[in-house]
């Protein structure tokens, strides 16, 4: 398989296999292993939030709402900080 890169990204890689005594194909070996399964735990959570929201487990909120909510726990925090 060929992957074409960056300049920037194609030197980074070559630094840190480099510094590492690594491979080159080790560093973006690692580096896609890492970022599929980093996706693919992504894709377990939403599907699991999607199956908790669909079964009536996770209520929705409404966005205004919640940024009210947040805004003014913000405000809060500011508060006791400056006291």
């Amino acid at each position: 398989m060929d992957i074409r890169l960056k300049p920037a990204t194609e030197q980074r890689i070559r630094e840190l296999a480099s510094m590492s005594h690594r491979s080159v194909d080790d560093i973006i070996e690692d580096a896609v292993a890492g970022y599929l399964e980093h996706v693919a735990e992504l894709r377990d959570m939403i599907e699991s939030r999607y199956d908790d929201f669909k079964s009536g487990r996770v209520k929705p909120i409404d966005g205004e709402t919640f940024f009210e909510a947040l805004r003014q726990r913000g405000e809060e925090l500011l508060k006791k900080r400056q006291s």
